[in-house]
């Protein structure tokens, strides 16, 4: 008959229930580390080559330490297996691969046994808490949380969270803040990291979410959904935007973010230092939006520019100063809320901008056509840009207009023609006269100039120009054909056509990541 070593161990259940509720975590795993620490001494004492197993009861904490032997045919390593014949002896109904488990005695823990069992029992209990601390943050991202600063260490503040410690970096700090042990601080969740020395709960004041959320929990509206906020760009500590957007015909969603004698806003900028708070009203609309967003300046006229996402902006010479903002904080900061390139032009400069473009359109035509100023300066008032537009119109809208009759208009249209066909065989000479090939050329999108471009910057194959992404191509300061405004679409369609011929005879394939083609497209 078998003896069970037992030994009644209360106090041991008492101990893991107060290390669990100190810790927040199961007191099952306080147990198991427990385990671990007394598997550790039992291998320590009988040999490591041996499988001892420790168990307490969970009832009772009565401690078993027991050595298992899995039954094998034929054995292999003696010391954790047990030969077939012989477990059938003690159990004839044991069989290849089952267990046969002895108790041993009770281990009499000397010095160096206890101080092994407690380091192995405060690591595991460390891993458990700190596992306990990231299923618990892990999902709490773009939270504000408070917490007691526990440390400073250069400009980095620990903040003791209560179940957790966060971090907050100097560069997440807004400037001229200065926290000392003690303070209370109030900060986002921007990042929780598992990382080797455990998790890690990364917290910001300067994150554009911080103020969203802040607002949140200053405007009733934010928090039951009657108001969006739908985009926040900050310079930390200084100045801020915030686009707001109300779901309620009723309610004016940047007079609820403000509140009665401005007590709501008052309350975010008071926790933000004094930074101060532009709220202005979203608009689906990217003119408007723009406008808006570069308030309190006045805006006279906007144009534009959807495939760059750039957007042109006319103000009075007066309100120049006002809309590019102090070292053009308020021009950036319109420019991050609403996700577009801003140019600011006052009245005076786009005058004079528009007057050369006029100038410059008319010689053009001047050149092209053999015209006087008379007709070139009717031609660009009526919109005509480009030498093709006049070439390819039909011949009853050129002869509709004032001061022109069909014959005019025939001319016209004639000497566009032969000025296109003469600047054709001109670029395709200069095209050939740098070799590039006539695979090129037969590219779809590709103009005889746009060749000639190419060719003048080493891209004279198909290859060549397979190899390239959109990007150099358009880009605006180093793109090869950036002169001649491709969309990001066009670039890419005139790359992949250069590439066809690498997958003939197979599945066309996907666009790669810089192909691809444009949103929206």
């Amino acid at each position: 008959m078998e003896t069970t070593v037992a030994v009644p161990r209360l106090e041991l259940l008492q101990v893991a229930d107060a290390v669990a509720r100190e810790k927040g975590i199961e007191r099952d795993e306080v147990l198991e580390a427990m385990e671990q620490a007394i598997q550790k001494a039992g291998r320590t004492k009988y040999g490591h080559e041996h499988d001892i197993r420790a168990h307490i009861d969970r009832k009772n904490g009565e401690i078993r330490l027991m050595r298992y032997r899995e039954v094998a045919d034929p054995v292999e390593n003696e010391s954790t297996q047990m030969p077939l014949a012989d477990a059938r002896a003690r159990d004839a109904a044991l069989g290849v691969g089952d267990f046969v488990i002895d108790d041993l005695p009770p281990i009499d823990f000397g010095r160096i046994a206890a101080q092994t069992a407690k380091q192995v029992i405060v690591q595991r209990v460390r891993e458990a808490e700190r596992k306990r601390q990231y299923e618990e943050y892990k999902d709490r991202k773009n939270e504000i949380v408070n917490g007691l600063v526990k440390r400073v260490e250069f400009g980095n503040v620990t903040v003791d969270l209560g179940r957790a410690e966060g971090m907050l970096r100097r560069d997440e700090l807004l400037p001229r803040e200065s926290f000392r042990n003690g303070d209370r601080v109030r900060a986002l969740i921007a990042d929780v990291r598992e990382e080797p020395r455990g998790p890690q709960i990364f917290m910001s004041r300067t994150h554009p979410q911080f103020m969203a959320k802040l607002f949140a929990q200053e405007v009733p509206e934010i928090y039951d959904g009657i108001i969006e906020i739908k985009a926040v760009a900050r310079d930390p500590g200084s100045r801020a935007k915030i686009a707001v957007l109300s779901n309620d015909g009723g309610i004016d969603p940047v007079g609820a973010c403000v509140g009665m004698r401005g007590s709501r806003v008052q309350a975010v900028v008071g926790e933000l230092q004094g930074e101060k708070i532009d709220i202005i009203p979203w608009s689906p609309d990217p003119a408007t939006f723009v406008v808006n967003a570069l308030a309190p300046a006045e805006v006279a006229k906007v144009v534009l520019d959807e495939d760059a996402r750039r957007i042109e902006v006319v103000v009075p010479d007066d309100q120049l100063s006002l809309a590019i903002g102090r070292r053009g904080q308020n021009v950036r900061l319109a420019s991050m809320l609403t996700g577009w390139d801003i140019d600011i032009l006052t009245e005076a400069e786009e005058s004079d901008r528009r007057s050369e473009e006029f100038r410059t359109r008319s010689q053009m035509f001047i050149d092209a056509l053999d015209v006087d100023d008379v007709i070139a300066q009717l031609l660009v008032t009526e919109g005509f840009k480009e030498v093709e537009e006049v070439a390819f119109i039909p011949l009853g809208d050129l002869a509709g207009i004032e001061g022109f009759d069909e014959d005019v208009a025939r001319e016209l249209r004639d000497r566009a023609r032969a000025f296109l066909q003469e600047q054709t065989e001109r670029l395709n000479a200069r095209r050939r006269e740098l070799e590039v090939s006539d695979e090129l050329a037969t590219v779809p999108g590709l103009t005889p100039a746009m060749l000639v471009t190419l060719g003048e910057n080493g891209v004279k194959t198909l290859d060549g120009l397979a190899d390239l992404a959109s990007d150099e191509l358009i880009d605006r300061e180093e793109g090869f054909l950036r002169e001649y405004k491709l969309s990001e679409a066009d670039a890419n369609a005139i790359i992949m056509a250069a590439r066809a011929h690498w997958f003939e005879g197979e599945a066309a394939p996907a666009p790669a990541p810089e192909a691809a083609a444009a949103p929206g497209a």
